[in-house]
């Protein structure tokens, strides 16, 4: 031993900040063995367990358990495939956090019963995948062997709800709210009530699209509508209903006839379920997309006038 410098489970102590029953442990588990011993018979290391054993502490402090630290010290990994598996494990753990306390927010500022709270939890906690999963079950649920209209569909199943890594309570309400919507027996079955319309509609020859046109026309008229105070039934909202049903028949080819009215009332009806229109509401929130004035009102003050004017427009 003569030239070496040697440390004793004290010096080992001082020199680390570990407790001496700390590094007995360590040394006892073969982790950081001793280099040497006294003639007292007392435990001694070198420089190069001093190393050793502050790379344990260091190892320790970021989380790792000591079999992942043996295999670094044995060198059957090294530090930086421990460390990237360490940070990739650690960025779950930091999102699963951060999803339970937006989880807890929600339910605070909610003022939740226990049942919630728990209904949330489990919503709150799916993976990505088995988000994703519960809204294609549903889209295919309700479109499912329906020829329905394509860009739709596509529309549609494109459209999955993706939970940012730190959502807003907000959100996670939103996620909990269209998980429920999407489960509603008597949801499901209003859908599949529109996706039949779409498809008998093709199989009369509509081979139209989705006419984001047509339907930002209606929105502006009938809000001007809106706006000015024209109520349905009055006389006032006749020419609105005669220039939007002239749009109509123009974009399908349909003479402008009181069959195109009756025919327009039933996609109308059709498609009038404010669920629907909240669905995308709620997608909107949980990804962040920014929120569309609401179609709901326009397209009832539109059926409602429609019912109300049912007179052939004159050109």
């Amino acid at each position: 031993m003569d030239g070496d410098t040697y440390f004793t489970i004290g010096e080992l102590a001082r020199r680390t900040g570990l407790t001496v029953k700390a590094i007995r442990f360590y040394s006892d588990t073969g982790i950081v063995p001793p280099t040497a011993r006294s003639p007292a018979g007392y435990r001694l290391y070198d420089i190069t367990a001093l190393a050793r054993l502050a790379l344990v502490r260091t190892l320790r402090d970021l989380g790792l358990e000591l079999a992942v630290i043996r295999r670094v010290l044995d060198r059957e990994a090294t530090v930086a495939e421990v460390a990237a598996a360490h940070a990739d494990a650690l960025d779950v753990q930091i999102r699963t956090l951060r999803t339970r306390r937006a989880v807890l927010r929600a339910v605070a500022e909610r003022g939740s019963n226990e049942e919630e709270l728990q209904l949330m939890h489990q919503l709150a906690k799916l993976t990505d995948a088995e988000r994703r999963r519960l809204v294609k079950d549903f889209v295919e649920e309700t479109f499912g062997g329906l020829d329905a209209n394509p860009e739709f569909v596509a529309m549609m199943r494109a459209a999955m709800p993706e939970l940012p890594d730190d959502p807003a309570p907000p959100q996670i309400e939103a996620w909990v709210e269209l998980a429920e919507l999407t489960q509603d027996p008597d949801f499901r079955a209003s859908v599949r009530r529109m996706a039949e319309y779409q498809a008998a509609e093709r199989a009369t020859g509509d081979t139209t699209g989705l006419h984001h046109e047509l339907t930002e026309a209606v929105r502006d008229v009938v809000t001007r509508a809106l706006d000015d105070g024209t109520t349905p039934d009055s006389p006032a909202a006749a020419p609105v209903v005669a220039g939007l049903t002239a749009r109509y028949a123009r974009t399908f080819g349909r003479p402008d006839d009181t069959a195109l009215r009756r025919w327009l009332l039933t996609r109308l009806d059709v498609a009038s379920d404010p669920r629907a229109e909240h669905y995308w509401q709620l997608l909107s929130v949980i990804n962040g997309w920014p929120q569309q004035p609401p179609l709901t009102p326009v397209f009832a003050w539109f059926a409602a006038a429609l019912r109300a004017h049912p007179e052939i427009a004159v050109p």
